[in-house]
């Protein structure tokens, strides 16, 4: 599956037909941030002058940069796409992940997941959570949750040949130890 002609036609829109391609969609460990983080500095970004169109969103000039950073990368092979494997098990894999009080502004944690049907990708998500988590145990269970409902909306008669591989070794301790944790007993 790719979107060819999709991403040819945003190049274009864009005016990046000519532009110079990029080999990564970001630059390495590049931070986003929102107008609320920065007041108080001395930055004047009016990129964006009328901030009620975009009602909670508060974007600034850095996060134009990287849109179209991203597309000068979709410029470089704008056929690329997923590649779904005929030889497939069916056998639905996840794995998930979470970056605890990653975001400077809120101290929310990130989830991060990947669904695969065999060898194929079928699903993605990286989103900051709702909340704040109290620990990294905590944000990786959010994490957890989070794959376990998109496998549930997948398919729930595949959910029974499931194999989930989580990074955090301290979130299969909470369920075996005998103290009465409330918060991590409604997360399972």
């Amino acid at each position: 599956m790719n979107q060819r002609k999709y991403a040819l036609e945003m190049i274009s829109e864009v005016g990046l037909a000519a532009a110079k391609p990029v080999m990564t969609p970001l630059e390495c460990n590049m931070k986003l941030n929102c107008v609320e983080f920065d007041e108080g500095s001395a930055i004047n970004d009016d990129l964006f002058p009328d901030i009620n169109k975009y009602q909670r969103l508060k974007p600034k000039r850095s996060h134009w940069e990287a849109a179209l950073r991203v597309i000068r990368y979709i410029k470089v092979e704008p056929r690329k796409g997923l590649l779904m494997s005929a030889n497939t098990k069916p056998q639905l894999t996840g794995f998930c992940d979470a970056d605890w009080a990653v975001c400077p502004n809120t101290r929310r944690s990130v989830t991060g997941f990947v669904l695969k049907f065999g060898d194929s990708l079928i699903s993605w998500k990286s989103k900051k959570q709702n909340t704040v988590s109290r620990s990294s145990d905590e944000a990786e269970y959010r994490s957890l949750a989070t794959l376990t409902a998109e496998i549930i909306w997948v398919d729930k008669e595949t959910a029974n040949a499931l194999n989930v591989v989580e990074s955090n070794i301290g979130d299969y301790s909470i369920p075996s130890t005998p103290i009465d944790n409330s918060k991590s007993l409604k997360i399972l």
